[in-house]
């Protein structure tokens, strides 16, 4: 009963001090709350505060942000127009220099075209590029109507064979001119150092007296020079002699290949004429012969005076004519084979003749390049009249050899169609024999 006691006064001091514990605590998280509490309030109302207060500095900084964006659109804009400027300045700025310097260069250019002609076009710094330019045009136009018509006056000129004479010369402004003299008269050319010579072409001298009397004619024989400082040559007629030099020892192997090719033709027409004469009268005889009623053995009395190859072809075929067709036709043109070997002889020589002219001429204008660029190695290309001439004697060659070659071909492919016609007659007139012969027979 004490020991219940005990625990019962036990337990119900703990009851009471828990109680008394749990009381305190719940004030002190009471008090806590509170606190916390006003805590929150406080920080909302600051929360709230800052963020009117933000929001009113962002409005401010956005309103501010727009002011210096139109602002820099403004300075962009400014910026813009002002490099536009610039570039319009510069631009006019380098016309100005351009056509400055331009008008510079054409002034001297204008004084320095003018000056061989005894006209000054002043350099002085009180006469602008402009003026000089109007000047240089107002004597330019005056000088180019000098230039541009007949004008007549007293020379001497040189003759053909170097004599030197008197005579009138008509000038036809600064690019022809002609003479006129007791000893001959024509065309002008430059003879070096500011003399004139007699042009050797024909034709010019009723043209100089022409102009001389100022007489209009539907055309004439002019020269025209650059300048009389550089002597021109005269036209030399290049004869067959010396183009057959200028293709040397090829043009002379060429040469030779075309006279042997020209002897091969004649021998060929010849033997061709021979071949073909009589066909029509051997043929004739053969048939009136069978027409009248008489047999090859006298066909072939009749034909012993005719030479050649349609004679001894038809002679042959009239000797066997009695044998079958076969053999009558096979001996016509085992006879004609025979034949051919003399009807067609020289044909091929001619046409290889032809064929190697122009590989001749070939050769020599490659041998003659080659020459040409040794010369260019040696003395380099300033003489234009040396390379020329090197490649125009070069090139005589190709020329011989393609004159040698396209005659040849013709005349040799004629030829060959000539002999062919001559064995197709002779085998045409046999067939009709031996036909006209069977025909009899039966």
């Amino acid at each position: 009963m004490r020991a219940r006691s005990i625990i019962t006064a036990i337990t119900a001091l703990f009851i009471t001090t828990a109680t008394v514990q749990a009381s305190e605590l719940d004030r002190a998280y009471q008090k806590e709350y509170a606190f916390l509490k006003a805590q929150k309030a406080e920080l909302e109302k600051r929360l709230e505060t800052n963020e009117v207060k933000e929001n009113s500095e962002l409005e401010a900084a956005k309103l501010k942000v727009e002011a210096l964006q139109g602002k820099l659109l403004q300075v962009s804009s400014d910026v813009k127009s002002s490099n536009e400027r610039l570039e319009k300045l510069t631009k006019m700025l380098g016309e100005k220099e351009e056509n400055g310097g331009l008008t510079s260069n054409v002034v001297n250019q204008a004084r320095l075209s003018l000056e061989p002609y005894g006209v000054s076009i002043s350099d002085s710094n009180k006469t602008t590029d402009v003026e000089k330019l109007e000047k240089a045009f107002a004597v330019s136009t005056k000088l180019y109507n000098d230039l541009s018509s007949l004008s007549n006056s007293k020379g001497e000129f040189y003759l053909p064979d170097g004599k030197k004479v008197e005579g009138d010369i008509v000038k036809v402004g600064n690019v022809a001119a002609y003479g006129i003299s007791k000893q001959a008269a024509g065309a002008l050319a430059p003879a070096g150092s500011g003399a004139y010579k007699l042009w050797n072409a024909v034709g010019s001298s009723d043209d100089a007296k022409a102009l001389y009397a100022a007489e209009m004619t539907d055309s004439v024989d002019i020269f025209v020079y650059e300048n009389l400082d550089k002597e021109v040559d005269y036209i030399a007629e290049k004869s067959f002699t010396d183009t057959l030099e200028d293709g040397g020892i090829i043009g002379y192997i060429i040469f030779g290949l075309g006279l042997f090719g020209l002897v091969l033709l004649v021998l060929r027409s010849f033997v061709l004429s021979r071949a073909s004469s009589n066909v029509q009268n051997i043929g004739k005889i053969v048939v009136d012969t069978f027409e009248s009623g008489e047999g090859s053995t006298v066909a072939l009395q009749k034909l012993e005076k005719y030479k050649g190859s349609t004679a001894r072809v038809i002679k042959a075929t009239l000797r066997n004519i009695k044998k079958d067709r076969a053999h009558v036709e096979d001996v016509i043109t085992e006879n004609i084979l025979n034949e051919s070997t003399q009807i067609d002889r020289f044909g091929s020589f001619v046409l290889v003749i032809a064929a190697v002219a122009p590989l001749m001429g070939l050769l020599g204008t490659v041998v003659g390049m080659i020459e040409t660029f040794e010369v260019i190695t040696e003395f380099g290309t300033g003489d234009p009249k040396l390379l020329s001439g090197g490649i125009s004697a070069a090139l005589v060659t190709t020329m011989q050899g393609l004159i040698v070659a396209i005659p040849l071909l013709l005349l040799g492919n004629l030829l060959s169609g000539w002999a062919q016609g001559i064995k197709d007659s002779m085998e045409q007139n046999a067939l009709h024999i031996v036909n006209l012969y069977e025909k009899h027979r039966g």
